[in-house]
């Protein structure tokens, strides 16, 4: 059971390392393009920065997956990398069908990468929530 908790600690902070790094990016960007989100039209401008910064977080929720499924491969759980990425995306996402399970050895995992997930998607949502009350703020010249 320790080991399970040493490694998705190790995992969970990778991601949000990850993350972080994706985040830092996004808002150093926004910052030095700003201006250009505060000339009209606004409307257009705001769907088209909304629309890439969506999904350059998704990218970022994506590399999190990969390194779950990579992490389920070096332990041996899974025979493959289909099932092992799979598992990541539905444990991630924290959809758990309960199709495809860990061993019993290592099913905190499971867990473990559900509680992550939840944490990058809601870094994310914050993130996004913020970035709209400062797009929106700027555009009245507040």
């Amino acid at each position: 059971m320790l080991l399970q908790l040493v490694i998705g600690s190790f995992v969970i902070s990778l991601t949000i390392i990850v993350e972080a790094i994706f985040i830092g990016i996004a808002e150093r960007t926004l910052t030095a393009r700003g201006d250009f989100l505060k000339e009209k039209p606004y409307h257009a401008k705001t769907i088209i920065s909304l629309i890439l910064v969506t999904l350059w977080l998704m990218l970022s929720h994506s590399i999190g997956v990969w390194i779950w499924a990579a992490t389920f491969l070096v332990l041996d759980t899974f025979s493959g990398l289909e099932p092992a990425l799979y598992f990541s995306v539905v444990s991630f996402t924290t959809l758990g069908f309960g199709d495809v399970l860990l061993d019993e050895k290592w099913r905190l995992l499971s867990g473990l990468t559900a509680a992550n997930g939840l944490l990058i998607f809601g870094l994310s949502t914050a993130f996004l929530v913020e970035f709209l009350s400062r797009v929106r703020r700027a555009q009245k010249g507040v």
